[in-house]
């Protein structure tokens, strides 16, 4: 089995005619091409940082694609948390539907901000994971000032090491050593392969130093890498089967 921990459903259409899921019939498309079995999706605003009418919409959106296409995608709940009270009642909300898996953070808050704790909080009530971006990059990001790295993750988990917190792509945030030497200490802390990087040795580093039990398949919708890469590490086929779903229904706790 292939569940893929980090995808995306488009944006809705500004324009309501036509087909709404056009485009995601193409991502489902290449799930099947590529013997991808589950999507694990997050609908992201437009425009971001995003309000709480944004966020509310981009998260119907995704229960529409949910019930559209079924048992092949679940979903996280996507909230800024700067909007404390309006993300809160989001993510409850959310995790009342059909289908729904967890909350993804993008960078409108680095993840030590005071502002996520109400996030991270009500997560570890509910018992549901994580998913936030994340990059470690030698360069200025200026359209992410915000932006978490495994420094920041490793940080928050000692504060609550109860949490389920899942570092997004490994392969596509800037500097992935530097990420995996971050995160060694810290093993209640998942890693996804995600990412359009296919870096020799990648793979093998992290499960040498992390441990196979610690990451999860992903894309990000770079599809065939991020297939390809776990598909040609020089890994052993128990781990492979470990990152490929074993580690994602152990996380959910049943919900596969």
């Amino acid at each position: 089995m292939r569940i893929d921990a980090h995808a995306h459903i488009s944006p809705p259409l500004r324009d309501a005619g036509g087909d709404p899921w056009e485009r995601d019939r193409l991502l489902i498309d290449a799930a099947d091409a590529l013997e991808i079995d589950i999507l694990c999706c997050s609908c992201l605003a437009a425009s971001r940082p995003a309000v709480p009418d944004d966020f509310v919409v981009c998260n119907d959106h995704l229960a529409g694609a949910i019930s559209e296409f079924g048992d092949r995608i679940l979903g996280y709940c996507y909230v800024n948390p700067g909007y404390q009270r309006e993300a809160v009642a989001e993510i409850r909300r959310c995790m009342g539907l059909p289908g729904f898996i967890g909350v993804k953070l993008y960078n409108e808050y680095t993840f030590t901000d005071p502002a996520v704790r109400p996030v991270i909080e009500t997560c570890i009530e509910l018992d549901v994971p994580i998913l936030h971006h994340a990059g470690h990059t030698w360069w200025p990001l200026p359209g992410q000032p915000n932006i978490s790295d495994a420094g920041d993750f490793a940080s928050a988990i000692r504060e609550y090491p109860e949490m389920k917190l899942i570092c997004g792509h490994l392969g596509g945030g800037g500097d992935w050593e530097w990420t995996i030497r971050a995160l060694r200490e810290d093993p209640g802390l998942y890693m996804d392969t995600s990412g359009s990087v296919v870096d020799n040795g990648m793979i093998e580093k992290a499960v040498r130093l992390l441990g196979a039990e610690c990451l999860l398949f992903a894309c990000d919708m770079s599809m065939t890498a991020g297939v390809g890469k776990l598909l040609a590490a020089d890994i052993t086929e128990d781990q492979r089967e470990m990152i490929f779903s074993g580690n994602m229904k152990r996380l959910l706790g049943g919900r596969i």
